[in-house]
């Protein structure tokens, strides 16, 4: 026989009552994580993840059942059923389209979000002022079969020496899995196809840095056994677990800001909903000061241009994206017929 279904709670979370429908509903069966487990980790890490998600439209990975059952990414806050207090901010999607995204304006949406069954949030690299203008970008560094967490730290230290040379701090986390996510914090003077630009000719850099290490393939077949800049991060609608997420896997790890000096000792299955909250109240936010300075990325632009005069332009958009201006060919290349054999 099944137990008593555990009742409705209302908690106050930043000044709002919000909802705790099915506190004992299961979300992470491996570990026994409840939605009331989810949505007091959140609350417990309000200070990091508000840093994270402040005034960013945001994409929810939701999973009403548990990680596993079904899983959506919501784009959309519905019209009806939702509190009065809760803000959104309007979007475009690269086909023209729009939404309304949830927009964090305190812990309280957060809060209600995972009350929805929300386990990883995805943010946009815009606030709401201007949500066509980046002001984050993101170094996604992702270890392709062959490599591991290791190794992404690796590439990241010679990521950081790079941005030692151009004066610019950068702010490396786990990604919750095996690779290692670094954000800048940049001016928002700049278009999504501008700041991805930047970040090629950054990848690029790094590349040549590290040959043996680092590519920046767009296609599988040609990266090999390296850590592969997932550059297209960058792209329009292309949004990253933020700082202090949960990731949908079974040990319910979190994507957590580490320092630079740890980031080669540190195991990431180590950060999770457990071990999370008491790092923060410990140590602090290793992010903390992300917002104190943003950098122009002027100069990243400018290796851009050399890059191109040297017959090194554009790169492959994501498949699902419009054509863009002098974006090359999207194919495969052991299919492109007119590829020089």
């Amino acid at each position: 026989m099944g137990g008593t279904k555990a009742a409705a709670e209302q908690i106050e979370v930043a000044g709002q009552s919000v909802r705790l429908s099915s506190p004992d509903r299961v979300i992470f069966p491996e570990r026994g994580f409840t939605k009331a487990d989810v949505f007091h980790y959140y609350v417990s890490v309000g200070d990091g993840i508000m840093r994270a998600l402040g005034d960013r439209p945001t994409t929810l990975q939701r999973f009403p059942d548990g990680i596993e059952g079904e899983m959506f990414f919501q784009k959309r806050v519905p019209t009806r059923g939702v509190p009065p207090w809760v803000r959104t901010a309007e979007i475009s999607f690269p086909s023209g389209r729009k939404a309304a995204e949830l927009c964090p304006a305190d812990l309280a949406h957060v809060a209600w979000a995972a009350q929805m069954g929300t386990v990883v949030f995805h943010p946009w690299p815009v606030r709401s002022a201007d949500v066509d203008q980046p002001d984050e970008l993101r170094v996604d560094l992702d270890p392709q079969p062959g490599t591991d967490f290791a190794h992404a730290a690796t590439a990241a230290a010679e990521l950081r020496a790079i941005l030692d040379e151009l004066g610019v701090p950068g702010w490396p986390k786990t990604s919750g899995g095996r690779g290692v996510h670094v954000y800048l914090r940049i001016q928002p003077r700049w278009t999504f196809v501008e700041v991805r630009r930047a970040t090629i000719a950054l990848a690029r850099e790094l590349a040549r840095r590290r040959p043996d290490l680092v590519t920046t393939a767009w296609w599988k077949e040609e990266r090999g056994e390296r850590v592969f800049v997932d550059y297209n991060q960058m792209a329009r609608d292309r949004t990253i677990a933020c700082a202090y997420s949960l990731r949908a896997n079974a040990r319910a790890t979190v994507s957590t800001p580490v320092t630079w000096d740890e980031l080669a000792d540190v195991d990431p299955d180590d950060f999770d909903l457990r071990t999370v909250p008491e790092r923060l109240a410990q140590r602090g936010d290793p992010h903390a000061g992300i917002d104190d300075a943003a950098w122009d990325i002027t100069p990243l632009l400018e290796w851009a241009e050399r890059d191109a005069a040297a017959g090194e332009g554009d790169l492959p958009y994501p498949p699902d994206h419009p054509k863009m201006p002098g974006e090359p060919k999207r194919v495969q290349p052991s299919k492109d017929r007119d590829r020089p054999r």
